[in-house]
């Protein structure tokens, strides 16, 4: 295609902005003349500069600069960790339970820091880093802790997972790693309680249980009188016996006339007797239990 190269006579005022595109684009400040070039302010020395305004439509983005989603955790590099054996993760784990139950800060890590092997104890779900000096990622936490009168049961407490994460399989694996912790330590039974994720533990084999009390602390060298001054669970009473209702003979005074027979033994009771004020719930929708604010809670445990 020629150039374009306009003559003093062939341009005049009154071009269209198409044309006036074109003169700016095909021709250069030297064949403009200088009237037009002095109009149009262009310097000599730099080429004409023009402003792009496209649509919506004509954008295209290199996919190279387009920021990157963080990835899911791998389900296969995740790890199950004390929080005392990671304390620079504390303030991690804190933002994480405070993000569902809010509490004070300094609360929070100071229950965080009371986590031991002599239990009660924190773990942490943790997503290992692709980077090398990158932090792992905290996905879910848990508590456990003792249960009175029950050496080989444990109290799962404060389970939760990054509200991010959620719906992605990460507390079945939190749960999972649980069981493995604690039978691998001895215990055979875990214990917890919920408001609403019933049909959750339901499917991972959890069953509607009795309450039971968690010791805030223990150690090892806690002695066993101490330990048995805390109040225990009620035992059931054994059975009163009734007392011995048949017929005797009343016995002769020294003198006088015999005593009067005792009355009649009253008929045997045809009625049932009544049933027990404390039936155990047998329905995921139904609990006879509260907790210290009044709503209901469900107690549920598992074998292990």
């Amino acid at each position: 295609m020629p150039t374009l190269s306009p003559g003093p006579a062939k341009l005049t005022p009154a071009l269209a902005p198409t044309h006036w595109m074109e003169v700016i684009l095909n021709a250069s400040p030297a064949e403009l003349p200088l009237d037009l070039a002095s109009e149009l302010n262009l310097d000599s020395t730099r080429q004409p500069e023009m402003t792009l305004r496209p649509g919506l439509a004509e954008l295209n983005l290199d996919p190279e600069t387009q920021p990157e989603e963080t990835p899911a955790p791998n389900m296969a590099e995740l790890t199950l960790e004390p929080v005392h054996c990671r304390p620079e993760l504390l303030d991690a784990c804190a933002d994480l339970i405070n993000e569902q139950w809010p509490r004070s800060r300094a609360s929070r890590l100071h229950s965080l820091g009371q986590s031991s092997d002599a239990f009660p104890l924190c773990l942490m779900l943790l997503s290992t880093p692709h980077m090398p000096k990158a932090a792992p990622i905290v996905v879910g936490h848990a508590r456990l802790s003792r249960v009175m009168d029950r050496p080989q049961s444990l109290l799962v407490e404060t389970v939760v997972v990054a509200r991010a994460l959620r719906g992605r399989g990460f507390g079945r694996q939190l749960m999972e790693g649980l069981e493995v912790f604690a039978r691998a330590r001895g215990f055979r039974r875990l214990h917890l309680t919920t408001h609403d994720q019933m049909q959750f533990y339901a499917h991972l084999g959890y069953q509607l249980g009795e309450p039971v009390q968690g010791l805030v602390f223990t150690s090892r060298r806690l002695p066993t009188t101490l330990l048995s001054a805390f109040p225990r669970a009620p035992s059931p009473q054994p059975p009163c016996k009734a007392p011995n209702l048949t017929a005797q003979v009343a016995p002769r005074g020294p003198k006088g006339p015999p005593l009067p027979p005792p009355p009649p033994l009253p008929e045997p009771l045809t009625t049932s007797p009544p049933t027990p004020s404390w039936n155990p719930p047998k329905s995921l929708l139904e609990t006879q239990y509260k907790d210290m604010k009044g709503c209901p809670i469900f107690w549920m445990e598992k074998d292990i």
